[in-house]
């Protein structure tokens, strides 16, 4: 771990409070052993995987509901097999009543699955809003997408947040996770200067093996140069250590400028377990 200076009041107030974090559909236990460290109220993105049914993804957010946090269920666009099994997926949320925040994404893959291309398509259903949906988060690419050209994620991304406005919903963008804040606070601006004012949630990832980081980083396209290791606080020829985004955080705390880049909050990517995020949160925050 980076060693300790003094937080910038900007982390310890506006861009750390609020917070959210994501799991899996599979990860209630780990929710429910570390629900002790994670703030009431906390919101935690439930992502749409592949090979967790139905009932996999609805008991998760019943679970992080029952814990005294916020669920907030993906629905991957591309993985939805008909407009019924949307609706199904719906219905079990609002039943339950974790359907009021969803994150909508394209999804993984190469061809859609069913009838939605991507999350634009799921917006303008109109479904969103019978079900009871009033919070509609969707995805940035800050570095760009492996597989999608920059104007057609600029196109993607200034529909959605108008969709999300004819419809009469709220959200924010919650983006892709990066080792370097400049690139971050650019696209930002950009967006900005695009028209999108949504609030945006920066993707961070939460400590974890570097090895794990940088396999995460190569399947997203996230940029991983000998620099922007270095910068980020980690090193490209030792793999065997554990870093965290303390470094990062302070960066982006020196460098926000709210009247550029408007509402900005922080996402953590949990990929080191969410105790280990949550704790690593407090211990961040409690610096002096």
């Amino acid at each position: 771990m980076n060693a300790a200076v003094t937080v910038p009041p900007a982390v310890g107030t506006a861009l750390l409070d609020d917070f959210s974090l994501e799991m899996t559909g599979k990860d209630v236990p780990k929710l429910e052993e570390a629900y002790d460290s994670i703030p009431a109220g906390t919101r935690i993105n439930v992502t749409f995987l592949a090979g967790e049914d139905l009932g996999t993804r609805l008991a998760a957010a019943r679970a992080v509901k029952r814990l005294g946090f916020v669920p907030v269920p993906h629905i991957s666009a591309r993985r939805l097999p008909s407009r019924a099994h949307l609706e199904e997926f719906l219905a079990g949320l609002a039943r339950d009543g974790t359907a009021e925040n969803v994150f909508v994404v394209g999804g993984d893959p190469a061809r859609p699955e069913g009838p939605y291309e991507d999350a634009l398509s799921v917006i303008r259903t109109g479904l969103l809003q019978e079900y009871g949906v009033r919070h509609t988060g969707v995805s940035g690419y800050p570095e760009g997408h492996p597989v999608i050209a920059d104007g057609t994620l600029w196109s993607a991304l200034t529909d959605k947040a108008a969709a999300l406005g004819a419809g009469r919903l709220s959200g924010d963008v919650i983006t892709q996770f990066g080792f370097d804040v400049a690139p971050v606070l650019g696209w930002i601006e950009a967006a900005r200067a695009r028209g999108v004012d949504l609030p945006v949630r920066i993707g961070v990832p939460g400590p974890a093996g570097v090895r794990r980081l940088l396999g995460y980083a190569t399947r997203f396209g996230v940029a991983t140069s000998a620099s922007v290791a270095r910068k980020y606080g980690f090193s490209l020829t030792n793999l065997m250590g554990t870093t965290g985004p303390d470094r990062f955080l302070d960066a982006l705390a020196e460098r926000y400028d709210p009247a550029r880049h408007g509402v900005v909050k922080v996402h953590f990517y949990t990929f080191g377990g969410l105790r280990a995020t949550s704790e690593w949160v407090t211990g961040f925050r409690a610096r002096g």
